[in-house]
């Protein structure tokens, strides 16, 4: 059985589960470490982990960088309103956004928006270039709205692992 993406079907038992808990707080913990955590094997957990990675389980493995260390200042969350919702019209968008380094994420929704987008940027000015560049400047986009963070409260990137 496989998923949209190609990769085999995983079903994940509590071991695979404790390790997914592990990994997403600190994906450089020794594998060994992550063994005395679960009561596994080292080799037994380079195992789960690869089938896991292979099953798209573990979709990726990154390092997250701190925005103000680089610094990218400002975060906006920002509402997009399509003129149509026909299926060219979205795929145009999406491309756009998927294009885009500064979205950080980018979600089609429902409720009176199109997509929901959070970008970083240097400072208002790069802002300001890029919004004209992705929105004002494209005839697909109706309208957009920005909300500007004041604060990184939470920005976690870990699921909840029943």
């Amino acid at each position: 059985m496989a998923s949209e993406q190609g990769k085999s079907a995983r079903i994940l038992d509590s071991f695979d589960r404790a390790i997914l808990r592990i990994v997403q707080a600190d994906n450089k913990l020794p594998q060994r470490r992550i063994a005395e955590a679960v009561n596994l094997s080292a080799a037994a957990v380079q195992r789960r982990i690869a089938a896991m990675e292979a099953a798209g389980v573990i979709a990726r493995n990154v390092a997250i960088v701190d925005p103000d260390a680089v610094p990218l200042t400002i975060t906006s969350i920002v509402e997009v309103q399509l003129v149509d919702e026909r299926t060219p019209t979205v795929e145009r968008a999406r491309q756009l956004f998927l294009a885009t380094p500064e979205v950080q994420q980018c979600y089609y929704v429902t409720g009176g928006v199109s997509f929901m987008l959070v970008i970083v940027t240097s400072d208002m000015r790069a802002y300001s270039v890029l919004t004209r560049r992705l929105f004002a400047e494209n005839d697909f986009i109706a309208s957009y709205r920005s909300l500007i963070a004041l604060d990184r409260v939470k920005t976690e990137t870990s699921v909840v692992i029943p």
